[in-house]
């Protein structure tokens, strides 16, 4: 009986939907980890990040009835998040752990008191079909049995994430831009030596990784929810993180990793039927991070200037 609700599970073109959908939604933050960490910034403030796009996204979705407008909002509240995270690290030149877990803690107070305002204590706000991020079939690609619904009937926002991440991995390798970014994140005195704004290109790339939190944000709550909760990232931003460590700061190993943690997300609901405790299951996303954070894969070496904060004329 398990053996085989385990095979029907496996060849369930739902599960691997669903674990593309949950990889995107990872990928984001994920990715923005990544471009942040490349230029010498720590960011553990990915959770608080997603978590205040999620609740911008459906605010301002209901209050301009736009999904798009309702997008950018998520993608501007995370900015800002960002930034204050930017500011505190590079200027301030604060601990950077601190920081992140600090914006974390806010972004949870903030939204709970925000929507206690606004809707008194009764119920959660929701979207229509109409306000919500939408499915995109791809044409006739989306009639293809079994591929069809996995690859071509995902919601707008998983085709942004591939391009963002192509996008990303020909700037971080393929383009002066992205040499810069490294750069900074290796040897900033180097960097900034040979001419490039140091404390700049940090900011720009602190500053794009909550763009992408926040976007991540509305397609948790706009898209795959349709409704705002408190505390609804439940730790995805941690798991973003992971997924960043587990990839080896690389664009592609990141992507990998977020597929790898999207399919136990997938899995946990839908393997109950085998009289695995539900609780049991839950955890499984927790489980593989952990997994990934003691070092399956080998070790991971952050840049080397990761974490510290920059001092012009000092070495």
């Amino acid at each position: 009986m398990f053996f085989q609700v385990l095979f029907r599970v496996f060849t369930s073109s739902d599960l691997w939907a669903a674990a593309l959908q949950f990889g995107a939604l990872l990928l984001l933050p994920a990715l923005g980890g990544v471009i942040s960490e490349r230029s010498g910034v720590v960011n553990i403030a990915m959770e608080g990040m997603m978590l205040v796009g999620a609740y911008a996204g459906v605010m301002t979705t209901l209050a301009t009835n736009s999904v798009l407008i309702g997008v950018l909002g998520a993608m501007l509240a995370g900015g800002l998040m960002a930034l204050v995270h930017a500011i505190v690290s590079i200027n301030f030149k604060a601990d950077q752990i601190v920081s992140g877990i600090a914006i974390n803690i806010a972004a949870l107070g903030l939204t709970d008191y925000l929507l206690t305002i606004q809707t008194g204590g009764q119920g959660v706000p929701h979207l229509n079909d109409a306000q919500r991020l939408s499915t995109l079939p791809l044409g006739p690609l989306a009639n293809i049995p079994f591929l069809g619904p996995v690859l071509f009937q995902q919601n707008v926002i998983f085709y942004v994430a591939i391009v963002i991440l192509l996008a990303i991995q020909f700037l971080l390798f393929n383009t002066n831009i992205g040499l810069r970014i490294r750069a900074v994140g290796e040897h900033p005195h180097a960097a900034d030596t040979a001419g490039v704004n140091v404390r700049l290109v940090r900011y720009c790339c602190v500053i794009a990784s909550g763009l992408l939190s926040g976007l991540a944000g509305a397609f948790l709550s706009s898209g795959i929810s349709g409704i705002f909760i408190n505390n609804m990232t439940a730790g995805a931003g941690f798991i973003a993180l992971a997924a960043m460590i587990f990839g080896k700061y690389t664009p592609w190993g990141t992507a990998g990793a977020c597929l790898i943690f999207g399919l136990g997300e997938a899995l946990s609901p839908r393997l109950q039927d085998t009289g695995i405790s539900p609780n049991l299951l839950s955890i499984l996303p927790y489980i593989l991070t952990l997994i990934a954070l003691v070092g399956l894969v080998g070790r991971t070496v952050a840049p080397a200037a990761d974490g510290i904060p920059y001092e012009p004329g000092t070495e």
